[in-house]
């Protein structure tokens, strides 16, 4: 299955930035919550943004390849979806933030959202 693939590319993805979120934490001595500290809040919202995002694109990808979309084209759209939550997450992690490469993470990971939602939806109703 192509899906597994970039399921757990992106998995790694979340866990490096787990990771982070808990050395910022350590470093600024903040136990629960962002504590008031810029480093720790920024390392945070990377960090959910990937989980908000990432688990409603690997969905609809594992949909697509069930019903029957070409493998060639899920690897096209599971390499769009890492690239954007890859971009999105070096553009908005980093300090100062790198604003075209959040923009470009983001873009793609609606597009492929975009995309295989409607490729759902056409597969369902034919």
């Amino acid at each position: 299955m192509v899906t597994a693939l970039y399921a757990g590319l992106i998995a790694l993805l979340y866990l490096f930035l787990s990771y982070n979120v808990v050395l910022a934490r350590r470093s600024q001595r903040v136990s629960v919550g962002d504590g008031g500290d810029k480093l720790v809040r920024k390392r945070m919202r990377t960090h959910a943004n990937c989980a908000e995002y990432a688990p409603i694109g690997l969905i609809l990808l594992m949909l697509v390849e069930m019903q029957g979309m070409p493998l060639w084209l899920v690897h096209v759209f599971g390499q769009i979806l890492l690239a954007g939550r890859l971009s999105h997450a070096y553009g908005f992690g980093s300090t100062p933030q790198i604003v075209p490469l959040r923009k470009l993470g983001m873009y793609l990971t609606l597009l492929m959202i975009i995309s295989t939602a409607v490729a759902n939806i056409g597969y369902a109703i034919l």
